[in-house]
């Protein structure tokens, strides 16, 4: 089973920043998610919210700002942190693609948000997320809820595609069945103790997993891949205990 770093560590840093993302990696975690907005001069930015206000105390939207304005504006959760992480600042995705450089076996989710799907265009914003990606090409994988995003980011030339579930219910099986996505998600409230994950020449990711036991009953349902914040907790267990047979 393999542990994707959900925003970088993020129970420690704040989320979707340089520093969220450099801990996991030196963690020991070789799976990145993390979010993008497109800015108002349809640059992807690293955030998860249409909104500035949770994680920068600012009022306003990401979509009304350059990225040169964005560039400036610290992303340092000071509701979560206080003045802890003062000066850390919104990057931008090719600032995130840079900690690829000299680490190929490390892959990076990059997760289209469906506000920008929507205030941009499709065509734009998903263009704008693959040319942006197409130096890091084989470590990237596009991943959104909007099933056309993912689609069209295929046919732009995204290497891998990921279709994150709002609900894993049969008209989404048929559809993962059309479209063939590389990776399925689906938040781990989704799946009862019951639950069959549908066979595919997917790999499946569950999301907001921090407990290691919950993990492994995941891993006994054909799971690969959990996603957390929690990382440096979940990969000390993941890493003490043997997944079952």
């Amino acid at each position: 089973m393999q542990l994707v770093a959900h925003r970088g560590n993020a129970r420690e840093y704040p989320e979707n920043t340089l520093p969220a993302f450099r801990s996991a990696l030196e963690l020991g975690a070789r799976y990145l998610e993390l979010d993008v907005q497109l800015s108002a001069d349809a640059v992807p930015v690293v955030i998860h919210d249409a909104t500035l206000a949770r994680t920068t105390g600012r009022r306003g939207r990401v979509r009304d700002l350059t990225a040169a304005e964005l560039a400036g504006v610290e992303a340092a959760e000071p509701r979560r942190f206080g003045d802890a992480h003062r000066g850390t600042t919104l990057p931008r995705l090719t600032d995130a693609l840079r900690l690829l450089d000299g680490r190929p076996d490390v892959t990076l989710f990059v997760e289209i948000k469906r506000e920008s799907l929507v205030d941009a265009g499709l065509d734009r914003t998903v263009a704008a997320v693959v040319d942006a990606c197409a130096p890091w090409r084989r470590q990237c994988v596009a991943i959104s809820f909007d099933l056309e995003a993912v689609v069209r980011a295929r046919a732009l030339g995204a290497a891998a595609i990921g279709w994150v579930l709002g609900r894993p219910d049969e008209r989404s099986r048929r559809r993962a069945e059309d479209v063939r996505p590389d990776f399925l998600f689906v938040d781990v409230r989704r799946i009862g103790r019951r639950t069959t994950l549908w066979p595919g020449r997917w790999r499946w990711v569950v999301y907001e997993v921090d407990d290691p036991a919950v993990a492994h009953r995941l891993a006994t349902l054909g799971v690969e891949f959990i996603e957390t914040m929690a990382v440096a907790p979940m990969l000390r267990a993941l890493d003490a205990r043997p997944s079952p047979p």
